[in-house]
């Protein structure tokens, strides 16, 4: 009977975890965490060597050839069709939906895009590190969204909300950025193949057609002609999602949520924060890479978009969220300050020396650290705004 008891308790506790909105987070740092230590380890060689093992295709048929080529470029490529989802949910009914709602945010976001680079730019222009710019513009939502919620009704919700369509937007920036700087040269063929796979997909949403065996198969072929086509191959995943019916936008969701945040970016983290620690750990923060990067998340985040807001609302252009002061606000952008995946994910496109892919790396898990206790004090300390 109380082994009944403690397996119930057990998988109770499972079920919890997984639909906590911290679990993320938690998870995404603990793989972080051993992913550094068995990297630092005994079996780090062994354990590099894994992800970089070749694998032997056919001839002439194109596809990623190491397991870590697998997670960056196929696996990720759900998590970018869950985030096509979202973004496409919150345009048809969510907080984007209405111009009024939705001018805050994305002022927001562009501010915490632009004023990041241009932090970066100041720091790098001339540098052998000038195409790290995108690096510091990402929002991870998962953990800031996490954060928030640590402080339960110390955040109010609609901040909550602001929260995560600032980091909606900011992904589409991302999005946007890594479609437009960060490819590998176009091949005008693949790039025809890709159109005439949209054109299907754009067919089958307007005569209503919700097979979801014929869209994976349509969804597939899509990735396979991006990736071949100079484009990044986790794009295939955003233009995939923007055709799913959006009757089945919430189904399709919900059956990816927990494959993407439990095993694909979990996935990511073990395979991309496998980073060869230096004995000089203060070495790798003396570069203008991780300078650029340092100052575009913890500081030109929150600058950004408290600068962006402030003018907004001065201009009567935007509210302020309902209940929030100020100072709240300061908070939450110091949490978009969390960049970690899509950080680390541009600077795998950004750069190719090891070396300032690991600095980067190490730069990014420094900043995402600093953004998440500094935001998580300020709103703690933070009190609510009166009469608004």
């Amino acid at each position: 009977m109380s082994k009944n008891k403690n397996t119930f308790s057990l998988g109770g506790m499972l079920r919890a975890f997984l639909q906590d909105s911290r679990s993320v987070g938690i998870l995404l740092l603990a793989c972080t965490v051993v992913s550094l230590f068995i990297a630092n380890s005994a079996a780090g060689h062994d354990y590099l060597h894994l992800l970089n093992t070749r694998f032997h295709l056919p001839p002439g048929l194109n596809l990623p050839h190491t397991p870590l080529h697998w997670i960056n470029d196929g696996a990720m490529a759900l998590f970018f069709f869950q985030v096509g989802m979202e973004i496409k949910r919150e345009l048809l009914d969510g907080e984007l939906a209405d111009i009024k709602k939705a001018s805050l945010p994305v002022a927001a976001a562009l501010g915490g895009m632009l004023v990041p680079a241009l932090i970066y730019i100041s720091i790098n222009h001339s540098s052998v590190y000038a195409n790290g710019w995108g690096i510091p513009m990402a929002t991870d939502i998962a953990f800031s969204l996490g954060v928030a919620s640590l402080l339960g009704k110390r955040v109010p919700v609609s901040l909550k909300i602001f929260l995560m369509a600032l980091a909606i937007i900011d992904d589409l920036g991302a999005i946007l950025v890594i479609a437009l700087f960060y490819g590998n040269g176009l091949h005008t063929g693949w790039l025809l193949a890709c159109a005439g796979l949209v054109s299907i997909l754009a067919i089958r949403l307007i005569l209503k057609k919700k097979g979801a065996f014929v869209f994976i198969i349509l969804g597939l072929a899509l990735w396979y002609t991006v990736y071949n086509s100079g484009i990044h191959a986790t794009i295939a995943g955003v233009i995939a999602a923007f055709f799913v019916p959006r009757q089945q936008l919430e189904k399709y969701e919900h059956r990816l949520h927990r494959l993407v945040n439990f095993i694909v970016l979990p996935a990511f983290a073990l395979a991309n924060t496998a980073i060869l620690l230096p004995a000089d750990l203060v070495a790798p923060f003396t570069t203008s890479l991780s300078w650029g990067i340092l100052a575009g998340l913890v500081l030109g985040k929150p600058v950004g978009i408290l600068l962006f807001c402030g003018l907004m609302v001065k201009l009567k252009l935007g509210i302020k969220p309902s209940g929030s002061s100020w100072m709240q606000m300061a908070g939450m952008g110091l949490l978009a300050g969390i960049g970690f995946t899509m950080s680390i994910f541009i600077t795998l496109l950004a750069f190719q020396p090891p070396s300032y892919r690991d600095t980067s790396k190490l730069a990014v898990l420094l900043a995402s650290l600093i953004a998440i206790f500094a935001g998580y004090i300020v709103l703690r300390l933070s009190a609510p705004a009166k009469n608004v």
